[in-house]
Formats: structure tokens, C-alpha cells, sequence
């Protein structure tokens, strides 16, 4: 499968956690009527108002790791010590849909992503600082301080990786970052012609 061409356009977006990807990605979904989501499998338990199914399929940790084994898995990633994966089966039934694809997927899996299929188009969402994403992390009220240790690690690991993704769009302002994302999407399928607009969204 590696630089496999495809009909489908295909889109990765990833960014550290507290970044607020998930928001935008629902918004983009919301607005737009020429993507469909794959939906990743979990081993973490769901949050409050998480749906299995619509935000990810969840499952024990014992049985994510008989699906690793199975090689079920186009990609997945060990983050914040719970596994993540995009199921291998559901990306081919959706590629045979003809569809466009929107990955919602960690930076691991966004560069696994890049190399199993050419013309991937990878956007890495960036925060407006390091004080702004712990801030945001902070007010869930969830982490302690182990937690919150390991979590930016893992930012500034994936922050040093966002030159590797085509787009790197700031979510300062959420409106501003959906504009921005919904014109690198125009963009890569063509719909966009004028060279003013090509402009932007930019790299950043």
C-alpha cells in the first residue's frame, strides 16, 4: 500500500492535544457536504457526550492489541498510554465509495498516513503559544499532575514534527482556522482557482 493512488482526495488534520482540532473538524464536517470522516478505533474510555461509532469506535486495550496483531490497523500510535488506529477495512470501504476522506488522527499516524498514500494533503493545527495550549489543557479540569507532565511532552514532540505536514494553520480564533482549513481544502480539490486566494490559507 505504500504511495498508493487513490480516487478519493484524502485529508489528515492533527495538532497537540488541548489544540482544539476536534472542534474544528466538526465544524468543517458541519459545513461541508464533500468529506466524510473516518472514524479511528480507541482503547481510552469515552468522554462525556462521546458516542461509539461517531467519535471513535472504543474498545478494550486487550482487544485493540488482538486487532495490532490481526494487522487491522492502516496506522496507529500509542499517545497519552492509550492506543489510537484507523482501521484498515473501513478506509477500503470508504475508498471504494469514491469519497473524499478527513483523518482526524495523531501526528504518528498523520506521518504513517503520508506514506501509505500519495497526494495526501496534511494539515498540522498549531496553538497560538505553549502558554495558550496548557492553558486550555488545564481548564478541562481532568488532568493531574502526572498527567499533565506527560501531555507536554508529547506537544512538544509533535510540535517539532508540524514542518513535516503541508499546512501549519494557527487556531487562535476558531472562525479564523476553519476559514482557513475549509480554503486548503477548496484548494486541493481544485475548487479554488484565483491566485490571490491560493495565497491563502499559508504555511505558518
Amino acid at each position: 500500500m505504500p504511495g498508493q493512488k487513490t480516487k478519493s482526495r484524502l485529508f489528515v488534520i492533527s495538532g497537540p492535544s488541548g489544540v482544539g482540532k476536534g472542534t474544528v473538524i466538526q465544524e468543517i464536517l458541519r459545513l461541508r457536504g464533500d468529506l466524510t470522516l473516518s472514524v479511528s478505533y480507541t482503547s481510552r474510555t469515552p468522554r462525556a457526550g462521546e458516542l461509539d461509532g461517531v467519535n471513535y469506535y472504543f474498545v478494550s486495550r486487550a482487544e485493540f492489541e488482538a486487532m495490532v496483531a490481526r494487522a487491522e490497523f492502516l496506522e496507529y500510535a500509542q499517545v497519552h498510554r492509550n492506543y489510537y488506529g484507523t482501521s484498515r477495512i473501513r478506509v477500503q470501504e470508504l475508498l471504494k465509495t469514491g469519497r473524499n476522506i478527513l483523518f482526524e488522527v495523531d501526528v504518528q499516524g498523520g506521518l504513517q498516513l503520508k506514506q501509505k498514500f500519495a497526494g495526501l494533503c496534511s494539515i498540522f493545527v498549531m496553538p497560538p503559544s505553549e502558554e495558550e495550549l496548557i492553558k486550555r489543557i488545564n481548564s478541562r479540569g481532568s488532568e493531574t499532575p502526572e498527567t499533565l507532565s506527560l501531555r507536554l511532552k508529547t506537544m512538544r514532540r509533535e510540535l517539532a514534527s508540524a514542518g513535516s505536514y503541508d499546512y501549519q494553520i494557527m487556531n487562535e480564533e476558531l472562525s479564523v482556522c476553519i476559514g482557513a482549513i475549509n480554503r486548503v481544502i477548496d484548494k486541493e480539490l481544485g475548487i479554488l482557482k484565483s491566485p490571490v486566494l491560493e495565497k491563502t490559507p499559508r504555511k505558518i
